[in-house]
């Protein structure tokens, strides 16, 4: 099983810094496509929809149509539609639950869950327009919350973040996922390599209380959005969202804490 998961998680690393690094756009956006369709078709086996293929194809026509016509002037209305999504409707139902499946409210979540998706992934395309490590410098922001948390957990967790959604999850975890979080944050700014980040730029802009400000609410938002897709999969009984990605389960698995961070930090950037 750990064979099996390094070696997806190298391949798939290639494949992301190859598609970045490639310089041409028609791949990432084809690449970028088959992703996003891979999540909505999960997305619609968490929820139990019916018409599993055709869900897909119609969201993925729409992510096209954002990223080959309307990226730079839809992206930032997007993504603040899916900062007010995760504000109203999905972080509060990690407290007040979600709607029986089969029923009108379930598709009406799957919908606003699906727009959240497709604010990540127009994210994704407009930060990697802005330059391919800007897209990383966010991208290793949530992996190194998750890294922090996961060891912190291990070694320090005793207090359960919310037993009844992900009882693996302890409140030491995800303060030890906010320490690393702001320790690489603040490591970069005094990195050259490292000036064409967020983090810096947040620093640059807004001095150092309101990077660390900044950071800790994207740190909570990632959390949120693993806690969500969790919750999810609970409900529907699954263990993972799929088995596309052997030893790690589906795209949502992957990406699940991106999906509320990349159209925040895109609202967050656009005012920088």
């Amino acid at each position: 099983m750990l064979a099996t998961r390094v070696v997806t998680a190298v391949v798939l690393l290639a494949v992301l810094l190859g598609v970045v690094w490639s310089g041409s756009t028609l791949l990432f956006n084809v690449v970028l496509t088959l992703f996003f369709a891979a999540a909505i078709w999960e997305r619609t086996r968490l929820f139990q929809l019916p018409m599993p293929l055709l869900a897909p194809a119609l969201w993925s026509v729409a992510l096209l149509l954002v990223l080959l016509r309307y990226l730079d002037g839809a992206v930032y209305p997007l993504c603040m539609l899916c900062v007010a999504i995760w504000a109203i409707r999905l972080a509060p139902a990690l407290g007040l639950g979600l709607p029986p499946l089969g029923t009108l409210p379930n598709r009406l979540v799957s919908v606003v869950y699906g727009i959240a998706i497709l604010g990540c992934f127009a994210a994704i395309a407009a930060f990697y327009h802005r330059s391919p490590i800007y897209l990383l410098s966010v991208m290793a922001i949530v992996w190194v919350a998750d890294i922090g948390a996961y060891f912190a957990g291990k070694a320090f967790g005793k207090r359960k973040l919310a037993p009844t959604i992900s009882p693996g999850k302890s409140w030491e975890g995800a303060i030890g996922g906010w320490l690393a979080v702001l320790l690489l944050a603040s490591a970069s700014v005094f990195s050259g390599a490292l000036q064409d980040t967020f983090a810096v730029h947040l620093q640059r802009s807004l001095g150092w209380f309101g990077m660390l400000a900044v950071m800790t609410l994207v740190a909570a938002a990632s959390v949120v959005g693993d806690l969500f897709e969790s919750m999810l999969k609970r409900r529907a009984g699954m263990k993972d969202s799929s088995n596309l990605l052997p030893g790690h389960g589906g795209v949502l698995d992957r990406i699940d804490a991106l999906v509320p961070v990349l159209p925040l930090a895109i609202v967050i950037a656009f005012r920088l």
